[in-house]
């Protein structure tokens, strides 16, 4: 049984990051409906709703939108540890419009340009035209624009360390891979760090040192 902590904690949770709450009941929704799918029509589902050439060239608005509501892999429980440490304090800090606004742009622009990318490896012969189905879903360029606008929110100096890990999280992937999802993490994150002016007026910085403190005391 909750106690009167606990539920006040968890109603706390979600009024501070709404979104995040409702973006990851609709992709629990999503990932069991497609649980449940047969191999074949799970694999037309997810290509109809993939933002690879095809669907953004068909119906990019469904492709940009739908995407965005499943998981690559499938899996739901990872990404409440993701949404949790990285959108839900996002939101928080930035309120639910700026933080909707970094996700969306990180999301439509990192899509757009990973599959420009696949569409001049076509046109060059470097990629079949079977590159054109490619299927490409999920939250990840979303996640990557956040973790990029979330260097804003840390102190210097711990700001500069935080830049030089997620530099390294998603350059060494682009770097050894060269995939084209690969580019588009990359893209996305430094989308995230294009989006300093929505982070003006928000409040000082986190000081991991002052937090610390402050917890001893």
């Amino acid at each position: 049984m909750w106690t009167g902590g606990r539920r006040n904690g968890v109603v706390g949770y979600v009024r501070g990051a709404p979104g995040t709450c409702v973006w990851l009941v609709m992709l629990f929704v999503t990932t069991v409906a497609v649980h449940h799918m047969s191999p074949d029509f799970e694999r037309e589902f997810l290509l109809e709703r993939s933002t690879n050439i095809r669907g953004l060239s068909e119906n990019p608005g469904r492709a940009l939108v739908a995407s965005a509501l499943l998981i690559d892999g499938g899996k739901w429980l990872p990404q409440v540890f993701l949404y949790s440490v990285f959108h839900a304090p996002a939101e928080r800090w930035l309120g639910t419009v700026r933080w909707l606004v970094v996700c969306v742009t990180a999301h439509v622009l990192a899509s757009l340009v990973s599959e420009g990318a696949v569409l001049v490896a076509m046109w060059d012969g470097r990629a079949p035209a079977s590159t054109a189905d490619t299927l490409d879903i999920g939250v990840s360029y979303a996640l990557a624009g956040v973790v990029g606008v979330l260097v804003y929110r840390i102190a210097r100096p711990w700001r500069y360390g935080y830049v030089v890990a997620v530099l390294l999280v998603y350059g060494v992937p682009l770097v050894v891979g060269r995939t084209f999802t690969d580019l588009g993490h990359f893209v996305a994150l430094l989308i995230g760090f294009a989006c300093h002016p929505v982070t003006r007026g928000r409040g000082g910085a986190w000081n991991p040192r002052e937090a610390f403190a402050a917890r001893r005391g």
